[in-house]
Formats: C-alpha cells, sequence, structure tokens
C-alpha cells in the first residue's frame, strides 16, 4: 500500500512539473513572438438580413414537401426586387445603428463603448438612428459619469438617439439613459434610483479594545473624512454628509438638463419603479421592448448592430480559461451547500 502511495505521489508531481513546463513554454514562445497584446476587430451584422432568413427558413419547414420549390423560387424572385429598390429606399430611411452597454460596478464597458460610439460618429448621416440597449444597476460616480459622456456625444452630433431598458437602468445607468432623445423601457424594467450612497466600516472600537493604535496622518483638513481604523469625528462625518449631497446635486442637475419636462425633486429620492410606473412620473418616454422596437424599425430602414471585439493574446485566453474554471468550481460548491440547505429544511 505504502509502495502504491508513493508511485502515485511521484506520478502527480511529474504531471504537475509537465504542466507547468508546457505552461512557461508557451508564454516564453508568445514573448519571442513581440506580446502579442489584445486586438480590436469590429463585428457588424445586418438584423434585417437576419430576420428575413429566419422567416423564411420556417415558412419552408411549415410548408408542404411540393410548395417548397415554390416558395424558393418565389424568394429568388422577392431578392431581385429587393435588390433593384434596396438603394434608393435605405438612402432614405437611413440606418439604425445598434450598441450594447452592459454595466458593471466599474463600468468596465466603457472604454469598448466609447470606440463604438466613434464608429459611429465617423459614417452616421442626418437621417441615420442610434439604438442603446442598455442594462446597468449602476456604479461608481466617476466610471458611470464617464459612460454617459460618452453616449451624450451622439446627442451632442445631432443624432436621434433612443436607449432600450429591457431589465434595469439604475443609478448610474439611469445617468447613461437620460442622455437619449427617447427612453423606450420594459413593462417591468427597474429605473430611477436618482442618488448617492457610501458605507465605510469602521473597526476603531475592536482596535482599541485590543490596545491596537491607528495614526491617521493627513495634510489638508479634509483630506481624510471618515476611515476604516481611525476614530471618526463628528466635523468628518458632517463633510462627508456634504460632499454625498454636493454628488446627489450634480446627479439630478445631470438629469434634468436632459429631461427638462421631469420633476426633478420628486424623483430624486434614491427610490426605483417598474417601467409601467415609471413613464407617468416622466423617467420614461414609452413601454416596449428593444426587440419589438428593432423589429418595428426593420420594416422602414436598415438595422445594423455592431459590436468592437477584443481578442487577447494566447496567454491572456489561457489566463481567463483557468480564472473561468476556478469560479465555475467555487459555484457548483455554492450550489450544492445551498442544495443541502433546502434538503436539511
Amino acid at each position: 500500500m505504502n509502495e502504491w502511495l508513493t508511485d502515485f505521489g511521484m506520478f502527480l508531481a511529474q504531471l504537475v512539473a509537465v504542466v507547468v513546463i508546457v505552461t512557461l513554454g508557451v508564454m516564453v514562445v508568445m514573448r519571442a513572438r513581440g506580446g502579442e497584446g489584445e486586438q480590436a476587430r469590429l463585428r457588424v451584422e445586418e438584423l434585417n438580413g437576419d430576420r428575413r432568413r429566419r422567416r423564411r427558413r420556417l415558412q419552408l419547414a411549415a410548408s408542404e414537401p411540393g410548395a417548397r420549390k415554390r416558395r424558393q423560387k418565389a424568394f429568388r424572385r422577392d431578392d431581385k426586387a429587393r435588390g433593384k429598390q434596396k438603394g434608393e429606399a435605405t438612402e432614405a430611411a437611413g440606418t439604425v445603428w445598434v450598441l450594447d452597454f452592459h454595466g458593471d460596478l466599474k463600468a468596465s464597458a466603457t472604454g469598448r463603448f466609447a470606440e463604438e460610439v466613434s464608429a459611429v460618429l465617423d459614417v452616421a448621416g442626418e437621417q441615420d438612428e442610434v439604438v442603446v440597449r442598455l442594462e446597468s444597476p449602476g456604479g461608481l460616480v466617476h466610471a458611470y459619469g464617464l459612460a454617459a459622456a460618452e453616449l451624450d456625444r451622439l446627442r451632442q452630433a445631432g443624432l436621434s438617439t433612443t436607449v432600450c431598458v429591457d431589465k434595469v437602468a439604475a443609478s448610474g445607468g439611469y445617468l447613461m439613459a437620460c442622455c437619449a432623445d427617447r427612453l423606450r423601457v420594459a413593462p417591468f424594467a427597474v429605473l430611477g434610483s436618482i442618488g448617492v450612497v457610501a458605507q465605510v466600516p469602521n473597526l476603531h472600537r475592536l482596535l482599541k479594545r485590543h490596545d491596537v493604535d491607528v495614526e491617521v496622518l493627513t495634510a489638508g483638513r479634509y483630506k481624510r473624512t471618515l476611515t476604516v481604523f481611525g476614530e471618526n469625528t463628528e466635523e468628518g462625518r458632517e463633510k462627508f454628509l456634504e460632499d454625498l449631497e454636493n454628488v446627489h446635486g450634480l446627479f439630478k442637475h445631470y438629469v434634468a438638463e436632459r429631461r427638462p419636462d421631469l420633476d426633478i425633486e420628486a424623483v430624486a429620492t434614491g427610490e426605483s419603479w417598474y417601467g409601467q410606473q415609471a413613464l407617468p412620473r416622466g423617467l420614461a418616454d414609452e413601454i416596449g421592448t428593444s426587440e419589438a422596437y428593432l423589429v418595428e424599425r426593420m420594416n422602414e430602414a436598415r438595422v445594423v448592430s455592431l459590436r468592437l471585439e477584443h481578442r487577447q493574446s494566447l496567454a491572456g485566453r489561457l489566463g481567463l480559461a483557468v480564472s473561468h474554471g476556478v469560479e465555475c468550481g467555487v459555484e457548483r460548491v455554492v450550489e450544492r451547500l445551498e442544495a443541502r440547505g433546502w434538503q436539511k429544511r
């Protein structure tokens, strides 16, 4: 038994060594090739054509075998007629450019979104429209301030802009959404949360109980207002609250400037509302989903979705794969623990 365990241990050690050597070899090769970083690629997709192909495929599937050839001939005739009329119709109706923004706490997608906005501004005409499918629960003030400023570039350029919210555009997400000429929301999409929140844990009493002193040295009266380890003062709390009120005032002014008919004092309470409740309060302009709106626009104009994709180096992809594997493993453990808890109940 001991010999078997020893052999198995040696096998595992050799396996780990091989994996490490291979990984290091891949990294060396990638460095030798110049350490290629992320490469951006613009993915453009015409949604009209995709919808037409899906519809035809379903029509063929629902047809009797003998009628399929007739339908295919009819499709070809339709394509020829469409090709003759396409140029004039597209020029008259313009193009609908579709962008997506899925926000996290840090609004990490802002850099990519900014480049997509620049790409649209380079080619969009006066008859064109930009539709932004927005989803974000908000996050850091400075991060979403930048994201809103990037979306605001479309309005400043004179392009008709529609923001569609299917799930949530709250706090910083609504800061972005209000930049549009028209705001369309699903019936149960969450909007609002025009407020500012901050929380700072304080461990001073715990440290004091264990005779641990923390010195907080600053140059400038308000360089540090509230701290995690030091003793907070009433003056520091008042200054912290004053800063929060200042940010809240900037938030309200930004929204009110872009939606002048909105009673900002009535809705800037930090509350959130569902789409059908937000409409009568002036937070949105119409009820409906983004898919329904794009289908409607496809009957009138060419609808094009674009997305800037960053292709990572091999080393980066390996790192992401490992990270994803760890996350999946943790999620499985949590799911099993929760399942056991439900079984016990």
